[in-house]
């Protein structure tokens, strides 16, 4: 799994490329929101594009910290998710509750209005 940082005003954006499943991926990923959690500003969109698969372990793990974003007042989103990976969003109901954007501009500026 590769992970690219970039801030962008008060979001910051996660570039993700690979996997996110049990075991060290979904490690990885919660390694790095974890960080961006305890920093204590700002908004997260979370680039998916790359991301072709993503277990019940990714799930959990993104449904976790877009509670403790929102206990912080924070928002936690998603760009541009796989096919399969909006596929399993939707079969989960996932898509309700987490934003998903397929336009990175329009991302920011929403997470910037919130």
């Amino acid at each position: 799994m590769k992970i690219e940082t970039q801030t962008e005003g008060s979001v910051t954006l996660l570039r993700i490329e690979g996997v996110i499943k049990l075991g060290e991926s979904a490690e990885t990923f919660s390694a790095h929101l974890e960080r961006l959690l305890q920093a204590g500003s700002g908004c997260v969109l979370i680039d998916m594009a790359a991301i072709d698969h993503v277990d019940s372990t990714g799930l959990g793990e993104l449904v976790g910290y877009l509670e403790r974003f929102s206990k912080q007042g924070r928002r936690l989103a998603l760009l541009r998710p796989h096919q399969r990976v909006l596929k399993l969003l939707e079969l989960t109901d996932l898509h309700t509750i987490i934003p998903i954007f397929d336009d990175r501009r329009a991302a920011i500026e929403a997470l910037h209005d919130a």
